[in-house]
Protein backbone atom coordinates (compact mmCIF):
# COMPACT_ATOMS: atom_id res chain seq x y z
CA UNK A 1 0.00 0.00 0.00
CA UNK A 2 1.02 3.62 -0.82
CA UNK A 3 0.33 6.32 1.35
CA UNK A 4 0.00 9.86 -0.08
CA UNK A 5 -0.99 13.37 1.60
CA UNK A 6 -0.98 14.95 -2.02
CA UNK A 7 -0.99 14.09 -5.52
CA UNK A 8 2.50 14.89 -5.77
CA UNK A 9 3.42 12.59 -3.38
CA UNK A 10 2.63 9.44 -5.78
CA UNK A 11 5.50 7.70 -6.83
CA UNK A 12 5.28 5.51 -9.63
CA UNK A 13 8.28 2.87 -9.69
CA UNK A 14 6.80 1.63 -6.18
CA UNK A 15 3.85 0.20 -8.31
CA UNK A 16 4.44 -3.02 -9.86
CA UNK A 17 3.52 -3.53 -13.58
CA UNK A 18 1.44 -6.46 -13.01
CA UNK A 19 -1.86 -6.97 -14.51
CA UNK A 20 -3.71 -6.95 -11.24
CA UNK A 21 -6.57 -4.40 -9.78
CA UNK A 22 -5.93 -1.29 -7.62
CA UNK A 23 -8.19 0.55 -4.82
CA UNK A 24 -8.10 4.22 -3.76
CA UNK A 25 -9.05 5.26 -0.24
CA UNK A 26 -9.53 7.93 1.01
CA UNK A 27 -8.31 9.89 4.40
CA UNK A 28 -11.08 7.58 6.62
CA UNK A 29 -9.77 4.39 4.38
CA UNK A 30 -12.78 4.14 2.84
CA UNK A 31 -12.93 2.66 -0.83
CA UNK A 32 -13.34 5.49 -3.41
CA UNK A 33 -12.59 3.96 -6.67
CA UNK A 34 -11.87 0.27 -7.67
CA UNK A 35 -10.67 -0.28 -11.23
CA UNK A 36 -8.62 -2.81 -13.24
CA UNK A 37 -5.25 -2.66 -14.96
CA UNK A 38 -3.49 -4.58 -17.89
CA UNK A 39 -0.20 -2.35 -16.24
CA UNK A 40 -1.26 -1.39 -12.94
CA UNK A 41 1.78 1.24 -13.06
CA UNK A 42 1.21 2.66 -15.98
CA UNK A 43 -2.91 2.55 -15.83
CA UNK A 44 -2.73 4.60 -11.94
CA UNK A 45 0.22 6.69 -13.17
CA UNK A 46 -2.52 8.53 -15.87
CA UNK A 47 -4.23 9.59 -12.90
CA UNK A 48 -1.16 11.78 -11.77
CA UNK A 49 1.01 12.53 -15.01
CA UNK A 50 -1.92 14.57 -16.16
CA UNK A 51 -4.57 15.33 -14.36
CA UNK A 52 -5.44 18.95 -16.87
CA UNK A 53 -6.52 16.57 -19.12
CA UNK A 54 -8.87 14.48 -16.80
CA UNK A 55 -12.37 14.41 -16.41
CA UNK A 56 -13.92 16.90 -13.49
CA UNK A 57 -15.54 13.98 -11.64
CA UNK A 58 -11.65 12.30 -11.76
CA UNK A 59 -9.98 15.16 -11.09
CA UNK A 60 -12.42 15.46 -7.71
CA UNK A 61 -11.21 11.74 -7.27
CA UNK A 62 -7.63 11.65 -7.37
CA UNK A 63 -7.79 15.30 -4.62
CA UNK A 64 -9.11 13.01 -2.22
CA UNK A 65 -6.71 9.79 -3.01
CA UNK A 66 -4.56 9.08 0.72
CA UNK A 67 -3.92 5.56 -0.25
CA UNK A 68 -3.62 3.13 -2.96
CA UNK A 69 -3.61 -0.62 -2.31
CA UNK A 70 -3.37 -3.35 -5.47
CA UNK A 71 -3.87 -6.68 -5.67
CA UNK A 72 -1.50 -8.65 -8.27
CA UNK A 73 -3.17 -11.20 -10.43
CA UNK A 74 -2.17 -13.92 -13.44
CA UNK A 75 -3.97 -11.97 -16.58
CA UNK A 76 -6.86 -9.20 -16.96
CA UNK A 77 -10.18 -11.79 -17.59
CA UNK A 78 -8.89 -12.46 -13.40
CA UNK A 79 -8.58 -8.66 -12.87
CA UNK A 80 -12.02 -7.90 -14.43
CA UNK A 81 -13.64 -10.59 -12.52
CA UNK A 82 -11.90 -9.62 -8.98
CA UNK A 83 -12.61 -5.80 -10.31
CA UNK A 84 -16.26 -6.90 -10.80
CA UNK A 85 -16.31 -8.92 -6.98
CA UNK A 86 -15.24 -6.04 -5.11
CA UNK A 87 -16.82 -3.18 -6.69
CA UNK A 88 -20.24 -5.15 -5.32
CA UNK A 89 -18.75 -6.08 -2.06
CA UNK A 90 -17.88 -2.53 -1.24
CA UNK A 91 -19.58 -0.13 -4.07
CA UNK A 92 -17.06 2.55 -4.49
CA UNK A 93 -18.46 6.05 -4.64
CA UNK A 94 -16.65 7.11 -7.67
CA UNK A 95 -17.53 3.57 -9.51
CA UNK A 96 -20.82 3.90 -11.68
CA UNK A 97 -23.71 2.44 -10.39
CA UNK A 98 -27.01 1.80 -11.88
CA UNK A 99 -28.62 0.34 -8.80
CA UNK A 100 -31.38 3.27 -9.54
CA UNK A 101 -32.08 1.03 -13.09
CA UNK A 102 -35.14 -1.17 -13.10
CA UNK A 103 -34.76 -4.92 -13.86
CA UNK A 104 -36.48 -5.55 -17.18
CA UNK A 105 -39.56 -8.04 -16.66
CA UNK A 106 -40.04 -11.55 -18.24
CA UNK A 107 -43.34 -13.07 -18.85
CA UNK A 108 -43.48 -17.00 -17.18
CA UNK A 109 -45.32 -20.38 -16.96
CA UNK A 110 -45.19 -22.12 -13.88
CA UNK A 111 -44.36 -25.88 -13.74
CA UNK A 112 -47.21 -27.67 -12.79
CA UNK A 113 -50.17 -29.44 -14.33
CA UNK A 114 -52.34 -26.58 -15.54
CA UNK A 115 -49.50 -23.68 -15.66
CA UNK A 116 -50.49 -20.23 -14.94
CA UNK A 117 -48.86 -16.90 -16.87
CA UNK A 118 -47.33 -14.53 -14.72
CA UNK A 119 -44.72 -11.30 -14.48
CA UNK A 120 -41.73 -12.26 -13.12
CA UNK A 121 -38.65 -9.93 -12.59
CA UNK A 122 -36.26 -12.56 -12.57
CA UNK A 123 -35.63 -15.85 -13.73
CA UNK A 124 -36.09 -19.06 -11.57
CA UNK A 125 -36.10 -22.91 -11.84
CA UNK A 126 -39.53 -22.94 -11.28
CA UNK A 127 -40.34 -20.91 -13.79
CA UNK A 128 -40.19 -21.47 -17.82
CA UNK A 129 -39.40 -18.03 -18.24
CA UNK A 130 -39.48 -15.71 -21.93
CA UNK A 131 -37.41 -12.26 -22.30
CA UNK A 132 -36.98 -10.00 -21.00
CA UNK A 133 -39.19 -7.32 -22.36
CA UNK A 134 -37.76 -3.82 -21.85
CA UNK A 135 -40.94 -1.96 -23.11
CA UNK A 136 -43.11 -2.51 -19.75
CA UNK A 137 -46.23 -1.97 -22.03
CA UNK A 138 -44.93 -3.80 -24.81
CA UNK A 139 -44.45 -6.94 -22.50
CA UNK A 140 -48.30 -6.05 -20.82
CA UNK A 141 -50.10 -6.34 -24.20
CA UNK A 142 -48.18 -9.22 -25.10
CA UNK A 143 -49.46 -10.98 -21.88
CA UNK A 144 -52.81 -10.34 -22.03
CA UNK A 145 -52.81 -11.34 -26.16
CA UNK A 146 -51.78 -14.64 -24.92
CA UNK A 147 -54.12 -14.88 -22.45
CA UNK A 148 -56.74 -14.34 -24.86
CA UNK A 149 -55.48 -15.99 -27.46
CA UNK A 150 -54.25 -19.31 -25.61
CA UNK A 151 -56.97 -18.70 -22.70
CA UNK A 152 -53.87 -19.42 -20.13
CA UNK A 153 -54.97 -19.47 -16.82
CA UNK A 154 -53.74 -16.54 -14.44
CA UNK A 155 -55.03 -17.77 -10.81
CA UNK A 156 -52.09 -18.35 -8.06
CA UNK A 157 -53.99 -21.52 -7.10
CA UNK A 158 -57.16 -23.82 -8.52
CA UNK A 159 -60.23 -22.18 -7.34
CA UNK A 160 -63.25 -24.43 -6.56
CA UNK A 161 -65.50 -22.88 -9.30
CA UNK A 162 -65.01 -21.03 -12.32
CA UNK A 163 -63.66 -17.50 -12.26
CA UNK A 164 -64.80 -14.43 -14.40
CA UNK A 165 -62.01 -15.14 -17.08
CA UNK A 166 -64.03 -18.62 -18.03
CA UNK A 167 -67.08 -16.97 -18.32
CA UNK A 168 -65.91 -14.27 -20.53
CA UNK A 169 -64.08 -16.68 -22.62
CA UNK A 170 -60.13 -16.30 -21.70
CA UNK A 171 -59.82 -19.20 -19.52
CA UNK A 172 -60.57 -23.31 -20.43
CA UNK A 173 -61.87 -23.54 -16.84
CA UNK A 174 -58.82 -26.19 -15.64
CA UNK A 175 -59.86 -25.69 -12.42
CA UNK A 176 -63.72 -27.78 -12.84
CA UNK A 177 -62.95 -29.92 -15.47
CA UNK A 178 -63.51 -28.20 -18.53
CA UNK A 179 -60.28 -29.63 -19.86
CA UNK A 180 -57.77 -32.44 -19.42
CA UNK A 181 -54.48 -31.67 -18.64
CA UNK A 182 -53.42 -32.87 -22.25
CA UNK A 183 -55.74 -30.48 -23.94
CA UNK A 184 -54.18 -27.66 -21.51
CA UNK A 185 -51.04 -28.77 -22.13
CA UNK A 186 -50.87 -27.83 -26.09
CA UNK A 187 -52.78 -24.53 -25.24
CA UNK A 188 -49.54 -23.62 -23.29
CA UNK A 189 -47.17 -25.28 -25.74
CA UNK A 190 -49.10 -23.21 -28.58
CA UNK A 191 -48.32 -19.98 -26.42
CA UNK A 192 -44.73 -20.72 -26.15
CA UNK A 193 -44.21 -21.55 -29.96
CA UNK A 194 -45.75 -17.82 -29.82
CA UNK A 195 -43.41 -16.07 -27.47
CA UNK A 196 -40.75 -17.81 -29.29
CA UNK A 197 -41.14 -15.94 -32.32
CA UNK A 198 -43.57 -17.94 -33.97
CA UNK A 199 -46.47 -16.04 -34.97
CA UNK A 200 -46.93 -17.23 -38.31
CA UNK A 201 -47.92 -20.74 -36.95
CA UNK A 202 -50.52 -18.71 -34.86
CA UNK A 203 -52.04 -16.63 -37.11
CA UNK A 204 -52.32 -19.83 -39.58
CA UNK A 205 -53.88 -21.49 -36.30
CA UNK A 206 -56.48 -18.72 -35.81
CA UNK A 207 -57.14 -18.56 -39.55
CA UNK A 208 -58.08 -22.14 -39.74
CA UNK A 209 -60.70 -21.42 -36.32
CA UNK A 210 -61.95 -18.29 -37.73
CA UNK A 211 -62.98 -20.28 -41.09
CA UNK A 212 -64.39 -23.18 -39.51
CA UNK A 213 -66.62 -21.46 -36.99
CA UNK A 214 -67.84 -19.37 -39.81
CA UNK A 215 -68.78 -22.61 -42.03
CA UNK A 216 -70.47 -24.03 -38.94
CA UNK A 217 -72.33 -20.36 -38.70
CA UNK A 218 -70.74 -19.41 -35.31
CA UNK A 219 -70.59 -15.92 -36.52
CA UNK A 220 -69.55 -14.45 -33.02
CA UNK A 221 -66.81 -16.76 -32.50
CA UNK A 222 -64.89 -16.32 -35.91
CA UNK A 223 -65.31 -12.42 -34.98
CA UNK A 224 -63.40 -13.26 -32.17
CA UNK A 225 -60.84 -15.31 -33.65
CA UNK A 226 -60.70 -12.13 -35.74
CA UNK A 227 -59.91 -9.50 -33.60
CA UNK A 228 -56.89 -11.75 -32.44
CA UNK A 229 -55.38 -11.66 -35.64
CA UNK A 230 -56.09 -8.11 -35.66
CA UNK A 231 -54.61 -7.55 -32.56
CA UNK A 232 -51.18 -10.15 -33.54
CA UNK A 233 -50.59 -8.80 -36.56
CA UNK A 234 -50.63 -5.12 -34.43
CA UNK A 235 -48.24 -5.97 -31.94
CA UNK A 236 -46.14 -7.45 -34.74
CA UNK A 237 -46.29 -4.30 -36.93
CA UNK A 238 -44.27 -2.68 -33.66
CA UNK A 239 -41.38 -5.13 -33.57
CA UNK A 240 -38.67 -5.60 -36.04
CA UNK A 241 -38.63 -9.30 -36.65
CA UNK A 242 -35.87 -11.78 -38.26
CA UNK A 243 -37.02 -15.49 -37.70
CA UNK A 244 -33.88 -16.96 -39.03
CA UNK A 245 -32.03 -15.26 -35.92
CA UNK A 246 -32.63 -17.44 -32.90
CA UNK A 247 -29.89 -15.46 -30.37
CA UNK A 248 -30.24 -12.47 -28.46
CA UNK A 249 -28.25 -9.09 -28.28
CA UNK A 250 -28.13 -5.76 -27.09
CA UNK A 251 -27.56 -2.28 -28.91
CA UNK A 252 -25.46 0.12 -26.54
CA UNK A 253 -25.20 3.97 -27.99
CA UNK A 254 -22.89 6.68 -26.19
CA UNK A 255 -22.57 9.92 -26.61
CA UNK A 256 -20.44 12.99 -24.22
CA UNK A 257 -21.99 16.04 -23.83
CA UNK A 258 -19.77 18.26 -21.40
CA UNK A 259 -19.09 16.74 -18.29
CA UNK A 260 -22.21 13.64 -18.91
CA UNK A 261 -22.82 10.75 -20.90
CA UNK A 262 -26.23 10.03 -22.18
CA UNK A 263 -26.18 6.09 -22.74
CA UNK A 264 -29.15 4.20 -24.89
CA UNK A 265 -29.78 -0.05 -23.79
CA UNK A 266 -32.11 -1.31 -26.91
CA UNK A 267 -32.76 -5.41 -26.24
CA UNK A 268 -33.13 -7.33 -29.45
CA UNK A 269 -34.79 -11.01 -27.89
CA UNK A 270 -34.28 -13.19 -30.76
CA UNK A 271 -35.25 -11.08 -33.68
CA UNK A 272 -37.59 -8.69 -31.78
CA UNK A 273 -36.72 -5.34 -30.96
CA UNK A 274 -38.06 -5.55 -27.30
CA UNK A 275 -37.82 -1.71 -26.16
CA UNK A 276 -35.03 1.04 -24.83
CA UNK A 277 -33.51 2.02 -21.66
CA UNK A 278 -31.65 5.66 -21.20
CA UNK A 279 -29.38 6.60 -18.42
CA UNK A 280 -27.29 9.16 -17.82
CA UNK A 281 -23.90 9.07 -16.38
CA UNK A 282 -21.07 11.49 -15.27
CA UNK A 283 -17.94 11.27 -17.48
CA UNK A 284 -14.67 9.94 -16.15
CA UNK A 285 -12.35 7.03 -17.06
CA UNK A 286 -13.15 4.15 -19.08
CA UNK A 287 -16.96 5.39 -18.53
CA UNK A 288 -17.66 2.74 -21.29
CA UNK A 289 -16.53 -0.59 -19.77
CA UNK A 290 -17.42 0.88 -16.45
CA UNK A 291 -21.42 0.79 -17.66
CA UNK A 292 -21.03 -2.44 -18.83
CA UNK A 293 -19.84 -4.17 -15.69
CA UNK A 294 -22.36 -2.00 -13.76
CA UNK A 295 -25.02 -2.40 -16.38
CA UNK A 296 -24.56 -6.32 -16.72
CA UNK A 297 -23.94 -6.79 -13.33
CA UNK A 298 -28.11 -7.07 -12.44
CA UNK A 299 -28.98 -7.54 -16.39
CA UNK A 300 -28.74 -10.46 -18.50
CA UNK A 301 -26.24 -10.71 -20.96
CA UNK A 302 -26.66 -11.50 -24.39
CA UNK A 303 -25.05 -13.89 -26.92
CA UNK A 304 -23.55 -9.98 -28.99
CA UNK A 305 -23.19 -6.57 -27.43
CA UNK A 306 -23.26 -4.17 -30.37
CA UNK A 307 -21.70 -0.86 -29.22
CA UNK A 308 -21.58 2.58 -30.46
CA UNK A 309 -17.42 2.56 -30.84
CA UNK A 310 -14.43 0.66 -29.47
CA UNK A 311 -14.06 1.13 -25.62
CA UNK A 312 -10.90 -1.04 -25.66
CA UNK A 313 -7.16 -0.09 -26.34
CA UNK A 314 -6.11 -3.24 -28.29
CA UNK A 315 -7.44 -6.85 -29.30
CA UNK A 316 -6.10 -7.94 -26.21
CA UNK A 317 -8.16 -5.98 -23.78
CA UNK A 318 -11.12 -6.82 -26.14
CA UNK A 319 -10.57 -10.51 -25.86
CA UNK A 320 -10.49 -10.10 -22.02
CA UNK A 321 -13.41 -8.03 -21.73
CA UNK A 322 -15.51 -10.82 -23.85
CA UNK A 323 -14.28 -14.08 -21.94
CA UNK A 324 -15.43 -11.92 -18.70
CA UNK A 325 -18.93 -11.69 -20.04
CA UNK A 326 -18.61 -15.01 -21.15
CA UNK A 327 -17.40 -16.58 -17.72
CA UNK A 328 -20.52 -14.87 -16.29
CA UNK A 329 -23.27 -15.53 -18.77
CA UNK A 330 -21.51 -19.75 -18.76
CA UNK A 331 -21.71 -18.95 -23.05
CA UNK A 332 -19.85 -17.46 -25.40
CA UNK A 333 -20.57 -13.15 -25.85
CA UNK A 334 -19.64 -11.20 -28.83
CA UNK A 335 -18.52 -7.17 -28.61
CA UNK A 336 -19.47 -6.21 -31.86
CA UNK A 337 -18.64 -2.10 -33.46
CA UNK A 338 -19.80 -2.40 -36.49
CA UNK A 339 -19.70 -0.24 -39.61
CA UNK A 340 -22.38 -1.07 -41.78
CA UNK A 341 -25.24 -3.23 -42.68
CA UNK A 342 -27.98 -4.21 -39.91
CA UNK A 343 -26.25 -4.10 -37.39
CA UNK A 344 -24.71 -0.33 -38.22
CA UNK A 345 -28.16 0.40 -38.58
CA UNK A 346 -28.99 -0.96 -35.22
CA UNK A 347 -26.03 1.10 -33.54
CA UNK A 348 -27.89 4.38 -35.83
CA UNK A 349 -31.65 3.92 -34.22
CA UNK A 350 -29.97 3.64 -31.02
CA UNK A 351 -28.05 6.86 -31.14
CA UNK A 352 -30.78 8.73 -32.66
CA UNK A 353 -32.68 8.06 -29.73
CA UNK A 354 -29.76 9.67 -27.44
CA UNK A 355 -30.73 12.38 -29.84
CA UNK A 356 -34.43 12.86 -29.74
CA UNK A 357 -33.54 12.82 -25.89
CA UNK A 358 -30.32 15.54 -26.09
CA UNK A 359 -33.89 18.03 -27.56
CA UNK A 360 -35.01 18.27 -24.11
CA UNK A 361 -32.11 19.08 -23.04
CA UNK A 362 -31.62 21.76 -25.21
CA UNK A 363 -35.39 22.94 -24.13
CA UNK A 364 -33.43 23.36 -20.24
CA UNK A 365 -30.42 24.59 -21.39
CA UNK A 366 -32.20 27.41 -23.51
CA UNK A 367 -34.07 28.17 -20.43
CA UNK A 368 -31.22 28.26 -18.33
CA UNK A 369 -29.33 30.50 -20.60
CA UNK A 370 -32.32 32.51 -21.01
CA UNK A 371 -33.16 32.92 -17.25
CA UNK A 372 -29.94 32.96 -15.84
CA UNK A 373 -30.63 30.13 -13.46
CA UNK A 374 -27.88 29.18 -11.15
CA UNK A 375 -28.11 25.83 -12.38
CA UNK A 376 -29.99 23.57 -15.02
CA UNK A 377 -34.27 23.37 -14.27
CA UNK A 378 -33.81 19.30 -14.52
CA UNK A 379 -37.02 19.52 -11.90
CA UNK A 380 -39.71 21.78 -12.51
CA UNK A 381 -42.65 22.07 -10.30
CA UNK A 382 -45.94 24.42 -12.03
CA UNK A 383 -48.74 25.63 -10.27
CA UNK A 384 -52.56 27.01 -10.83
CA UNK A 385 -55.39 27.59 -8.93
CA UNK A 386 -59.06 26.51 -10.18
CA UNK A 387 -62.37 27.48 -8.30
CA UNK A 388 -66.04 28.06 -9.60
CA UNK A 389 -67.26 31.32 -7.76
CA UNK A 390 -66.59 30.54 -4.24
CA UNK A 391 -67.11 26.68 -4.05
CA UNK A 392 -64.39 23.84 -4.47
CA UNK A 393 -61.08 26.54 -4.63
CA UNK A 394 -58.20 23.46 -5.45
CA UNK A 395 -54.81 23.95 -7.02
CA UNK A 396 -52.61 21.41 -8.90
CA UNK A 397 -49.10 21.16 -8.85
CA UNK A 398 -47.35 19.30 -11.51
CA UNK A 399 -43.74 18.59 -11.55
CA UNK A 400 -41.90 17.80 -14.67
CA UNK A 401 -37.81 15.37 -14.57
CA UNK A 402 -35.63 16.23 -17.42
CA UNK A 403 -38.31 18.16 -19.08
CA UNK A 404 -41.01 15.06 -18.71
CA UNK A 405 -43.99 14.42 -16.49
CA UNK A 406 -43.25 12.57 -13.44
CA UNK A 407 -46.76 11.83 -12.30
CA UNK A 408 -45.72 10.43 -8.84
CA UNK A 409 -44.68 13.59 -8.43
CA UNK A 410 -48.40 15.17 -8.72
CA UNK A 411 -49.90 17.11 -6.00
CA UNK A 412 -53.48 18.04 -5.42
CA UNK A 413 -54.86 20.78 -2.91
CA UNK A 414 -57.74 21.96 -1.21
CA UNK A 415 -57.79 25.37 0.00
CA UNK A 416 -57.72 25.59 4.14
CA UNK A 417 -57.38 29.28 5.16
CA UNK A 418 -59.01 30.64 1.74
CA UNK A 419 -62.63 30.34 2.28
CA UNK A 420 -63.42 32.48 -0.86
CA UNK A 421 -62.15 33.26 -4.75
CA UNK A 422 -59.25 34.63 -4.39
CA UNK A 423 -56.17 33.12 -7.05
CA UNK A 424 -53.76 35.18 -5.09
CA UNK A 425 -53.93 34.39 -1.90
CA UNK A 426 -54.60 30.66 -2.78
CA UNK A 427 -51.34 30.83 -4.39
CA UNK A 428 -49.33 31.89 -1.07
CA UNK A 429 -51.42 29.33 0.40
CA UNK A 430 -50.49 26.21 -1.40
CA UNK A 431 -46.78 27.52 -2.52
CA UNK A 432 -46.13 28.08 0.92
CA UNK A 433 -48.04 24.48 2.38
CA UNK A 434 -45.42 22.80 -0.69
CA UNK A 435 -42.09 23.81 0.41
CA UNK A 436 -42.78 24.15 4.54
CA UNK A 437 -43.45 20.42 3.80
CA UNK A 438 -40.57 19.70 2.12
CA UNK A 439 -38.35 21.86 4.49
CA UNK A 440 -39.84 19.51 7.12
CA UNK A 441 -38.71 16.03 5.18
CA UNK A 442 -35.90 17.59 4.01
CA UNK A 443 -36.35 16.59 0.35
CA UNK A 444 -34.60 18.03 -2.40
CA UNK A 445 -36.29 21.84 -4.05
CA UNK A 446 -36.92 21.79 -7.89
CA UNK A 447 -34.71 23.54 -10.04
CA UNK A 448 -37.27 25.94 -11.00
CA UNK A 449 -41.18 26.51 -9.66
CA UNK A 450 -43.68 27.93 -12.37
CA UNK A 451 -46.60 30.10 -11.48
CA UNK A 452 -49.38 30.10 -13.78
CA UNK A 453 -50.08 33.69 -14.17
CA UNK A 454 -48.35 37.08 -14.55
CA UNK A 455 -47.66 39.95 -12.07
CA UNK A 456 -49.38 39.25 -8.85
CA UNK A 457 -49.69 35.42 -8.69
CA UNK A 458 -46.07 35.44 -9.53
CA UNK A 459 -45.73 38.34 -6.35
CA UNK A 460 -47.81 35.80 -4.12
CA UNK A 461 -45.67 32.61 -4.54
CA UNK A 462 -42.34 34.38 -4.17
CA UNK A 463 -44.05 36.12 -0.70
CA UNK A 464 -44.32 32.64 0.73
CA UNK A 465 -40.99 31.48 -0.72
CA UNK A 466 -39.60 34.77 1.18
CA UNK A 467 -41.69 34.02 4.33
CA UNK A 468 -39.79 30.06 4.23
CA UNK A 469 -36.25 31.97 4.12
CA UNK A 470 -35.95 29.92 0.41
CA UNK A 471 -34.62 31.84 -2.79
CA UNK A 472 -35.99 29.53 -5.21
CA UNK A 473 -35.99 30.61 -9.07
CA UNK A 474 -39.53 30.89 -9.57
CA UNK A 475 -41.05 32.68 -12.87
CA UNK A 476 -44.91 33.25 -14.15
CA UNK A 477 -46.27 32.71 -17.64
CA UNK A 478 -49.14 34.82 -18.33
CA UNK A 479 -51.58 33.46 -21.06
CA UNK A 480 -52.74 36.16 -22.84
CA UNK A 481 -49.37 36.73 -24.28
CA UNK A 482 -47.79 33.60 -23.01
CA UNK A 483 -45.20 36.12 -21.50
CA UNK A 484 -42.75 35.23 -18.96
CA UNK A 485 -42.51 37.71 -15.50
CA UNK A 486 -39.40 37.52 -13.22
CA UNK A 487 -39.50 38.36 -9.79
CA UNK A 488 -38.12 42.25 -9.28
CA UNK A 489 -38.53 43.13 -13.12
CA UNK A 490 -41.62 45.20 -13.91
CA UNK A 491 -42.14 44.25 -17.36
CA UNK A 492 -42.23 40.99 -18.90
CA UNK A 493 -39.54 39.29 -21.08
CA UNK A 494 -41.21 37.81 -24.27
CA UNK A 495 -39.44 34.92 -26.40
CA UNK A 496 -40.12 33.04 -30.16
CA UNK A 497 -43.31 31.28 -29.09
CA UNK A 498 -42.11 28.32 -31.32
CA UNK A 499 -38.66 27.49 -29.66
CA UNK A 500 -38.79 24.85 -27.41
CA UNK A 501 -38.09 26.60 -24.56
CA UNK A 502 -41.44 28.02 -24.59
CA UNK A 503 -42.75 25.12 -26.12
CA UNK A 504 -41.56 22.99 -23.21
CA UNK A 505 -42.43 25.81 -20.87
CA UNK A 506 -46.60 26.13 -22.17
CA UNK A 507 -46.98 22.31 -22.44
CA UNK A 508 -45.69 22.41 -18.20
CA UNK A 509 -48.54 24.99 -17.95
CA UNK A 510 -51.28 23.37 -19.85
CA UNK A 511 -50.34 19.86 -17.97
CA UNK A 512 -51.09 21.77 -14.84
CA UNK A 513 -54.13 23.58 -15.74
CA UNK A 514 -55.34 20.52 -16.68
CA UNK A 515 -54.40 18.33 -13.60
CA UNK A 516 -56.01 21.31 -11.37
CA UNK A 517 -59.17 21.76 -13.71
CA UNK A 518 -59.63 17.71 -13.21
CA UNK A 519 -59.37 18.03 -9.70
CA UNK A 520 -61.81 20.82 -9.28
CA UNK A 521 -64.39 18.67 -11.35
CA UNK A 522 -64.12 15.94 -9.24
CA UNK A 523 -65.01 17.58 -6.20
CA UNK A 524 -68.09 18.88 -7.72
CA UNK A 525 -68.69 15.61 -9.02
CA UNK A 526 -68.49 14.40 -5.31
CA UNK A 527 -70.60 17.11 -3.89
CA UNK A 528 -73.29 16.41 -6.15
CA UNK A 529 -73.28 12.74 -5.32
CA UNK A 530 -73.65 13.67 -1.69
CA UNK A 531 -76.53 16.13 -2.33
CA UNK A 532 -78.04 13.01 -4.26
CA UNK A 533 -77.90 10.98 -1.57
CA UNK A 534 -78.82 13.27 1.45
CA UNK A 535 -81.83 13.99 -1.04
Amino acid sequence: MMEIKKPEDFHALQVPTNPGVYLFHDDNNVILYCGKAKNLRNRIGNYFSNSDGLAIKTRMLVSKIRKIDWIVVRSEVEALLLENKLIKQHSPKYNISLKDAKTFAYIAFTKDNFPRILTSRKTSPKLESFGPYTDAMKRRELQRLIVSVFKIRTCKTLPNRACLNYHIGTCTAPCIGKVNQEEYQTQVENARIFLKGGSEQTVNMLTEQMALASREGRYERALEFRNQLSSINLLSAKQIVDHERDFDQDIIAFKKIGERVMVVQMGVRRGVLLGKKDFEIEHQESFEREFLRAFYSSNPIPREIILSHQCWADEAEKVALEEFFAKSRAAPVSLIVPVKGEKRALVDLATKNIEVNMEHDSALTDLQEALNLPSLPLVIESFDISNIGNEHIVSGMVRFVDAKPDKSGYRKFKMRTVKRADDFASMREVVYRRYKRLLEEKAKMPDLILIDGGAEQLKSAKSSLDSLGLTLPVIGLAKKFEEIYMPDEKMPRRFDNNSKMMLLIRRIRDATHNFAITYNKKRRQMKMRQEFREE
